[in-house]
């Protein structure tokens, strides 16, 4: 913030003493001190919101991510799905049809699997920073 040495604390406490008197200088350096820190705690009240605010975005954008990716998932399997129910009967009763049916489903179910074990893995732990914070408070 401001770069203020030793020197010019002295300059100012010589000067605000002199034109103070010494009754009245304990009464408004305790005055001054009061307000510095009622706007140091306003300030730093206002980071914490602010990087709360900031979290919480990320977050939303994470979880609009891992949806997008769920979403997309689950339609490719639905196409699988619904390509293996939509093939014709014929194919179904022969062994070299059904042989391949078996395939696709076989293959349908691991690119389903695939997906949502690709979810879990990219799904941030929840972590207990609030209660980090706390007992960080507390100290």
């Amino acid at each position: 913030m401001l770069d203020i040495g030793f020197l010019e604390l002295m300059l100012i406490g010589i000067v605000a003493l002199l034109v103070l008197g010494p009754e009245r200088l304990p009464k408004a350096a305790r005055t001054t001190g009061l307000w510095i820190g009622k706007i140091k705690r306003t300030v730093s009240g206002m980071q914490r919101e602010i990087s709360a605010q900031l979290e919480a975005e990320e977050l939303r954008q994470k979880l609009n991510e891992q949806q997008k990716k769920l979403d997309d998932s689950l339609k490719k399997a639905k196409q699988d799905v619904e390509s293996i129910a939509d093939a014709p009967a014929s194919s179904r009763e022969g062994a070299p049809g059904q042989d391949a049916t078996e395939q696709r489903v076989a293959s349908a179910s691991a690119r389903l699997d695939d997906a949502l074990q690709t979810v879990r893995e990219d799904t941030p732990a929840p972590t207990d920073k609030a209660d980090h914070q706390k007992d960080s408070n507390h100290q």
